[in-house]
């Protein structure tokens, strides 16, 4: 049965169709009636048993006395609201349990201004608030690290300008002129020529970090062939050298909406790790093709290298500073840019591979 502060028992009439006294006894929630006098009248079991008093103790007391003392003025304010005839929905406070822990509610309090009672049920939420601050908490610190990221990122991109321009100030003064052999003028051509790509990179690194600080990355028509092309110049010399044997077929579509320095990127990082990932003794063969499936643009690459085993790597592919092979330059971190860069813009990518069977990239580029 409930709780009457008088202790008396309305029973029911021979004309109630449910057994209303019953439903007020088995809530879960806490139901309770209060007094504009700031005590409560009636209380379901639920109340007693969450907040650990009996109910001649909460019945003895004011409403204030056990609600937690920062709580106090907000719900005297509203408290005077329900006086004046006006719904309370939804209000949180906390009140304090008899053992001293706290314990939040959620209340939804009717006013019945001629009885000059206040039908009220609440629900407890300590959980769902407890669960708020781990997420705020969470959120808080993952704001910090990206804020030391990217802090971290600019400070690197912006610091490593001023030995580029050292570098192409160099070439600037070298007098090729007094050199004889044409192969170190070749090679002097070739460093000079990465050194300036490197510094345009890099330039276009930090203008990304800038426009990701205001929300706003730039986003353009661009030529897959052109960005191809770029890309192939600055790592020629690794091309030559591995033997690389790269196919690119951009029939099905040449031109994609997207960043520039991102595209830039996955080109690179992707025709990069295809190279370093060959397979022992045999010469990178790499293709990349677009291809349009069910309206939706796609870039392909693919290669017959070692490829990976999808059992082990699952979701961990994109992740940073995830290797999955023992090569030297293996940092853990291309493929999290690529990853990134497409899904920042609303695209997708997705991976197959087998080992010692080569890995195809499917990237989906959002309409």
């Amino acid at each position: 049965m409930y709780y009457d502060k008088k202790q008396d028992d309305p029973g029911q009439s021979s004309g109630d169709a449910f057994n209303l006294t019953l439903f007020f006894d088995l809530s879960a929630d806490l139901l309770c009636i209060a007094g504009y006098d700031g005590y409560f009248k009636k209380i379901n079991p639920a109340v007693s048993r969450l907040l650990g008093y009996s109910s001649e103790e909460l019945f003895a007391k004011p409403i204030n006395e056990f609600i937690y003392v920062e709580d106090k003025d907000i719900t005297s304010k509203y408290r005077e609201n329900l006086k004046n005839n006006i719904p309370l929905l939804n209000f949180e406070n906390r009140y304090i349990k008899k053992n001293g822990e706290l314990v939040w509610l959620s209340w939804t309090s009717i006013p019945a201004d001629s009885e000059k009672l206040v039908y009220a049920i609440a629900k407890d939420i300590t959980y769902k608030k407890e669960l708020e601050d781990e997420r705020n908490l969470l959120l808080t610190n993952l704001t910090k690290i990206n804020n030391d990221l990217k802090q971290l990122s600019y400070t690197t991109s912006h610091d490593l300008r001023s030995p580029v321009n050292n570098l192409l100030s160099v070439f600037s003064l070298l007098d090729v002129s007094k050199i004889q052999d044409n192969e170190t003028i070749e090679f002097i051509d070739i460093l000079k020529s990465t050194t300036n790509r490197l510094k345009d990179t890099l330039n276009n690194y930090v203008e990304i970090l800038s426009q990701k600080d205001t929300m706003d990355v730039h986003i353009e028509e661009l030529n897959l062939n052109t960005s191809l092309t770029v890309v192939l110049r600055s790592i020629n010399s690794l091309i030559q050298s591995s033997g690389a044997v790269i196919n690119a077929d951009f029939s099905a579509f040449e031109i994609v909406r997207f960043n520039k320095a991102y595209l830039d990127s996955i080109f690179l990082n992707l025709l990069t790790n295809a190279i370093k990932y060959a397979m022992p003794d045999n010469h990178p063969v790499i293709f990349i093709y677009s291809k349009r499936i069910n309206d939706v643009n796609q870039l392909v690459f693919s290669d017959r290298g070692l490829g990976f085993d999808m059992d082990s790597v699952k979701n961990k592919v994109f992740g940073l500073r995830q290797k999955f092979h023992n090569h030297i330059d293996s940092k853990g971190i291309g493929l999290y840019l690529v990853y990134n860069h497409i899904t920042s813009l609303g695209g997708n990518i997705s991976l197959e591979s087998k080992i010692n069977e080569g890995a195809t990239f499917t990237i989906s580029f959002k309409d």
